[in-house]
């Protein structure tokens, strides 16, 4: 049993001929392939969260010791200055930005 070898050129002819007939006879056409679907975003809004700046009273272990409103930066400084005298231990003021809870 001898096997018969076929090339590809040659199954590419039979297989364009077959196309081109059923094209003439007005057979079946092929289906135009659909556009994927697109796909939604599963990644969260980005939340906005508002900040609010303060002044806080530090010692020298970075431990906040008191808190106060931005326009009171000469209280702040005062306490700082009475925590230093009383403890014998610098104490320090910087900004601290928090988030505002509504």
């Amino acid at each position: 049993m001898a096997r018969k070898i076929v090339s590809r050129k040659e199954l590419r002819r039979e297989n364009d001929a077959a196309e081109a007939k059923e094209g003439e006879e007005g057979g079946k056409k092929k289906a135009a392939k659909k556009a994927p679907a697109k796909r939604k975003s599963r990644a969260k809004a980005a939340k906005d969260v508002r900040m609010k700046a303060f002044w806080g009273v530090f010692n020298q272990s970075l431990k906040r010791v008191a808190l106060f409103e931005y326009s009171e930066r000469k209280q702040a400084d005062k306490k700082a200055a009475e925590l230093t005298a009383s403890a014998k231990t610098p104490h320090f003021v910087q900004p601290v930005k928090e988030a505002i809870t509504e």
